[in-house]
């Protein structure tokens, strides 16, 4: 009699819902939409944090494709969209171009569908590079909680110079608050690409701070980089901006919550990263988190 060790490997699934996944939508579970591309990244070391999470089912699609699905009409059939992606940006790595990158909008059914999912109260979960997704639309940033600056322009009306990356950093991140996304978290040591970018303190509740030095010397220019001057501060100027990496906020109607961690493998194996991961998606779906969401715009047109 055969058994499962005669199957080939490309025959047996990795998932563990199903012998071959689910193609359905289950009750019992949260209905996940896990967004990507415009940023590479580890993929079966990523896609895994998802498979392991047995309180979710996940749905992986890409840009372009994935611009389609950012409307009411199917996102009624998700609890929650996480994001993973970066797009609306065209990097230029012609020689003598200075490596500027060409920034596009999103197209307008994107941009009315997506605003129609957060006047509707729809939650997000925004991962790492997905604060640096559609630069031509300062909307975006409005969304997240912060901006990240390619070159140097303005954030908010004002001349802000470009944002800083440092990859691969061993830091300390502790809880700011207590909150369903930070239960049962306590201070945790995580190697994970950090951003020095604009955050809209104002606008943001804060969950997760870092105790890396958020300085310039402790950072690279992105300019710089995408000229071809890879991990280099040589004259570039940027204030010290903040150590938050995680917070939630609302926009309309929807809970919205952003998390700086994800950068790569090293990253996607961390024990306490995947926790605080399952946790915003549990909070992110949840009709408290609808409700704290409707409160926050019911006050703030008030």
């Amino acid at each position: 009699m055969a058994s499962a060790d005669d199957v080939p490997d490309y025959h047996q699934s990795s998932s563990r819902s199903a012998p071959t996944g689910q193609t359905f939508f289950p009750k019992d579970k949260n209905n996940v939409l896990l967004v990507t591309r415009g940023h590479p990244f580890a993929r079966d070391p990523f896609y895994n944090i998802f498979e392991s999470n047995q309180e979710i089912e996940y749905s992986a699609v890409e840009h372009p494709a994935a611009q389609l699905m950012f409307n009411p009409e199917v996102a009624k059939h998700f609890d929650c969209y996480v994001l993973y992606d970066m797009p609306g940006v065209e990097f230029n790595r012609v020689p003598g171009s200075g490596g500027v990158p060409t920034f596009h909008e999103p197209p307008q059914f994107y941009k009315d569908g997506l605003m129609a999912m957060l006047e509707e109260g729809f939650p997000l979960v925004i991962m790492h590079h997905a604060c640096a997704s559609w630069p031509a639309w300062p909307e975006w940033s409005e969304i997240v909680g912060g901006h990240f600056l390619y070159q140097p322009m303005k954030s908010r009306g004002v001349d802000r110079p470009d944002s800083g990356y440092n990859i691969d950093v061993p830091h300390k991140v502790s809880p700011a608050m207590k909150h369903p996304i930070t239960e049962g978290i306590e201070p945790f040591e995580i190697v994970d690409e950090v951003y020095m970018f604009e955050v809209f303190e104002d606008s943001v509740t804060p969950l997760f701070t870092s105790n890396w030095p958020f300085t310039k010397e402790n950072f690279y220019s992105s300019k710089l980089a995408l000229a071809g001057t890879f991990n280099s501060n040589e004259g570039w100027e940027h204030p010290p901006s903040s150590n938050l990496v995680g917070w939630i906020k609302t926009y309309k109607n929807s809970p919205i919550v952003y998390l700086q961690f994800g950068d790569g493998p090293a990253t996607y194996k961390n024990e306490t990263f995947r926790k605080i991961l399952a946790n915003a998606i549990r909070w992110a779906s949840s009709d408290e988190a609808k409700a704290w969401a409707r409160e926050q715009a019911k006050q703030a047109a008030e």
